[in-house]
């Protein structure tokens, strides 16, 4: 029984550790650059840009057309590696 509850205990903090690395903020020189990137490629606007299992994710961004996407970046080169309709 102990072993049991030590191990749930173990699962449960492992867990927690997982999800506080998951939508993290970008430093504000990394976010300058992303939402510079964003304007270059035709984007006006956008909900949300954070770090998300090792991608730069953009939330909403949307396009001089009115299009939305939701995209995801590559961190160390900021190119555009998937472009997804909404």
């Amino acid at each position: 029984m102990r072993l049991t509850t030590s191990l749930l205990a173990l699962t449960l903090v492992a867990g927690t550790g997982l999800s506080a690395r998951a939508d993290e903020k970008l430093p504000p020189d990394q976010q300058a650059k992303v939402e510079a990137l964003l304007k270059q490629e035709g984007f006006t606007k956008w909900k949300e840009i954070e770090l998300d299992d090792g991608m730069i994710e953009v939330d909403d961004a949307v396009d001089a057309s009115g299009k939305q996407f939701d995209l995801k970046l590559d961190p160390k080169s900021l190119a555009i590696v998937k472009r997804k309709a909404d």
